[in-house]
Order: structure tokens, then C-alpha cells, then sequence
């Protein structure tokens, strides 16, 4: 990397451009945090019905996620491809988190039936938004920071962003839910709502008002960009894409699982029954994550590579996480969970950089950016992740003889299926994820050589712009 690269790099780009992964963060893990406990615990929905529902909705998102994404490649506007979406998506992604947690129990409505109807058709919709939202603001990241080191740069303020919006999503509901798991907490929830609603938007437009915007010398691309089929198929040849989609589902499991476990796990395994320590359980797995982003892995994939420091940090990850099958002490708990940051920030930190890569061996391969195309067919395959938490919880929950939320029946196996869905599970899942980018391609010479050749291009279409 010569000088004249390194110094193109600007924080103040880099802040504008991450202040929208709070919003992003925010409502997405909210979403994960919180619905699976509050429709099976507080609403009272049986584990089949959740089950069949969500499966729905990851088979409602593959169609989605794909078609937004590919759109989003043919389209041309003067504010660019991605960003109308986002400017479109913003305040009703901002308004459905609220109404996930406003149910026909709400007013009075206590029919499962009608309960479970208002869930399935709320996550769908919140899917829409957020899928319009999520695939257009990360599809800029590749486009608007190019080199290794703008990428890297960029990547740690993101996350450090992420971070906030973490923290946001796991710690704040503590102060307002007394328990997560209590019937009687609904209208807690909704008051978190509220507060979330206010937090997705004001980051948000911020992010629209000050990010920068799409470069130039890419805003003719969507003219050759090929057919939704094509694009798919085109997507799907790519070798190194293929043997990164395993990973990115198996990473994409232990993110589903943890969050949505976590709640019901430290109350009945560590004995956690003050909300805000609940919350801070997990929310210190992030926080931790935060200081090893910086401090391991940003300078560690600078100078062995993505590939190998993604192999590091599922290792860690692993050891970590067959660790929590020995314990049931809240102090050792969160020991744990902060040691857990490690691993769990590698990769937060290094899969956007490794998808990014492989845009550019396509835009080589192509001649045209399609990130769009890219993180719409990652996120349709991706939801197989969403398919396989759910149908593990359920099939864990039913054979531990838990299928309806009973506080009063806690036995040593629906205590065991808690510890086996937060350690067990997990780890065969980053151990699959293990395998596949051991076989990864993308890496060292190979690399090097499509930047490279990416470069090149680039230089040429600046040249054609002019």
C-alpha cells in the first residue's frame, strides 16, 4: 500500500457512513433478542406455532432479500441505487419494531391463534423494511471504501458503531423490562418500543444527511447488470462465493441462536433474574468485542489476511462456547460471555471485508459492480441459518418436554437443552464454518493479484467518466 493510498482514507467519511449501522444494529438485534422470549413467554404462543412462523417468514425473506438486492443494481436515480431505498425504508423499519411488541394481547385479545397471526405478519413486514434498509447501506461498504486499507479503517469504525447499537438492543432493555420472561411485562415492552423507535430514526437521518455518496465511475453499472436469474446464477459460479456461504450461515446460526437463547438461558441455567445483569451478560460479549476488534483483529487481518484471521477467531470461538456446557454460575457466566467477545469479534469484523473481496473478484470477472446482487443472494441463503435455529429450538424444547412456556418446570433436561442450544449447537455450526474457509480460495497471491487487476479497472472507468 503506497502513501498515496493510505491517505485517501477519511475518518469523517468513515463516521458518516457507520453512524446508519446503529440503526441498523438496533433494530435487527432487537429483533433477535427479544421476540422469540416475548411471543413464547410473555404472549404464550406454543413452540410449535413460533416455529412454523419463523419458518415462513426465512422462506418470505429469501424472496425478499434477493429481489430487493438485485433492484437495487438495475436502479438509477441521482441520489444513486441504494441510498432512496434507505431514505424509503427508514421510519416504517423505525415504526414495525414498535408494533413487534404490540400484539391482540395487547388490547385484551388473548386468542393464540390471533396472537400468532399478528407475529407472523409483523415479522414479515418488519423483514421488508428491514431487508430494504440492511442490504442497500452494506452493499455501499465495498463501493465507497475500496482499498484494503479503507476497508479495514472503515470496517473498525463500523463496528465500533455496531457496538453502540448493540449495546442498544441488548443493555437498554434492561431498564425498562423488569423480566423478560413475565406475562405481565407487555406493556414494559412496549415502552422499550418507543424508545428504540426514537433510536433507529435519529441515527438514521443522520446517516442520510451526512454520508457520502456513491462514486461516480460506478453509476453507469446498472446498465449492464444481468437479469434476476442471471444474476443469481452469476453469483452461484463464483468458487470463492460458494465456500464462503457455508461460514456465513454457520456464523449466522451462533448470532440467530445466542441472542434469542440468552434470556431464558441465564435466568434458568446461571440464575439471573435481575433484568439489566441479563442484559449486561450478553451486552458484554459485545462490549469485550469492541476492545479485541481493535486490539486483535484489525491489525491481525492486516497482516495475514482475512482468510487465516477468520480461521483464528471460529477456533477461539469454538473452545469458548463448549466451555459453557460446565457451567451454571452466574460470576463464571459472565467470565465466559466476555471471553466469548473474542471470538464473537472476529467475526463481526471480518465477514463484510471477506464479501467485499469477492465483489471484487466478480467486478474483475464482469466488468461491474454487484453488490447489490451479492448481499441479496448472501442474505437469501443466509436465512437458512434463521430456518435452522428455530427448528433446533423447537425440536430441543419438544424433546425436553417444554413445548409451552411453564416457569414451574424447569427439570434437569430443559436445563441441559439450554446449555446444549448455547454451547452444543453453536460450536458444530462454527466447526462446519471451520471447514468451509479452510477451503476458501480467495487469499494470499490470488488476492493480491484481483486487486490488482481492480485497480486497473478503476483507473479506467474514471478515465471514461471524464
Amino acid at each position: 500500500m503506497n502513501e498515496t493510498e493510505k491517505k485517501k482514507f477519511s475518518y469523517k467519511r468513515g463516521v458518516a457512513f457507520s453512524i446508519g449501522q446503529v440503526s441498523d444494529i438496533t433494530a435487527y438485534q432487537t429483533f433477535t433478542f427479544l421476540v422469540f422470549t416475548f411471543y413464547f413467554a410473555v404472549i404464550g404462543i406454543r413452540i410449535e406455532l413460533i416455529v412454523m412462523g419463523f419458518i415462513i417468514w426465512a422462506f418470505w425473506n429469501s424472496l425478499n432479500d434477493s429481489l430487493i438486492g438485485f433492484i437495487s443494481d438495475k436502479t438509477h436515480t441521482r441520489w444513486g441505487r441504494r441510498i432512496p431505498y434507505i431514505m424509503i425504508s427508514l421510519i416504517p423499519l423505525a415504526i414495525v419494531v414498535f408494533l413487534l411488541f404490540t400484539p391482540p394481547k395487547s388490547l385484551g385479545i388473548t386468542s393464540e391463534i390471533a396472537n400468532f397471526v399478528y407475529f407472523l405478519i409483523i415479522i414479515i413486514v418488519f423483514e421488508l423494511f428491514f431487508t430494504m434498509y440492511d442490504v442497500n447501506y452494506t452493499a455501499l461498504f465495498p463501493e465507497l471504501f475500496i482499498t484494503i486499507e479503507e476497508r479495514t479503517k472503515a470496517n473498525n469504525i463500523r463496528q465500533a458503531f455496531a457496538i453502540v447499537g448493540l449495546i442498544m438492543a441488548f443493555v437498554l432493555p434492561g431498564l425498562f423490562i423488569t423480566d423478560y420472561s413475565d406475562p405481565n411485562s407487555l406493556g414494559e415492552y412496549q415502552m422499550f418500543g418507543i424508545v428504540v423507535l426514537i433510536i433507529i430514526i435519529i441515527p438514521g437521518l443522520l446517516f442520510l444527511k451526512f454520508s457520502p455518496r456513491e462514486k461516480s465511475e460506478f453509476q453507469e453499472d446498472y446498465k449492464n447488470t444481468p437479469g434476476f436469474v442471471e444474476s443469481f446464477k452469476t453469483c452461484l459460479k463464483s468458487k470463492s462465493f460458494r465456500w464462503y456461504i457455508p461460514a456465513e450461515i454457520a456464523n449466522w446460526f451462533v448470532f440467530g441462536m445466542l441472542p434469542a437463547i440468552v434470556p431464558l438461558y441465564g435466568k434458568f441455567v446461571l440464575g439471573i433474574t435481575d433484568t439489566l445483569l441479563l442484559s449486561l451478560l450478553l451486552g458484554g460479549a459485545f462490549i469485550s468485542a469492541a476492545i479485541f476488534m481493535t486490539v486483535v483483529w484489525k491489525p491481525l487481518v492486516q497482516k495475514i489476511g482475512p482468510r487465516k484471521s477468520w480461521l483464528a477467531s471460529m477456533s477461539i470461538w469454538v473452545i469458548i462456547l463448549l466451555l459453557l456446557l460446565f457451567i451454571d454460575d452466574m460470576i463464571l457466566g459472565f467470565i465466559m460471555f466476555f471471553l466469548m467477545g473474542l471470538g464473537l469479534s472476529g467475526s463481526l469484523y471480518i465477514i463484510d471485508i471477506i464479501i467485499s473481496d469477492i465483489v471484487d473478484e466478480d467486478e474483475v470477472n464482469t466488468g461491474i459492480r454487484r453488490e447489490g446482487a451479492y448481499y441479496g443472494v448472501n442474505m437469501f441463503l443466509m436465512h437458512l441459518s434463521t430456518i435452522l435455529v428455530f427448528l433446533v429450538i423447537g425440536n430441543v424444547f419438544i424433546i425436553s418436554n417444554w413445548p409451552k412456556y411453564d416457569p414451574n418446570n424447569i427439570t434437569p433436561e430443559v436445563i441441559f437443552g439450554l446449555k446444549s442450544l448455547m454451547s452444543i449447537f453453536p460450536a458444530i455450526a462454527l466447526g462446519i464454518g471451520i471447514l468451509a474457509i479452510y477451503k476458501y480460495p480467495l487469499d494470499g497471491d490470488r488476492l493480491l493479484k484481483v486487486r490488482e487487476e481492480r485497480e486497473k479497472m478503476h483507473e479506467q472507468k474514471k478515465k471514461l467518466k471524464k
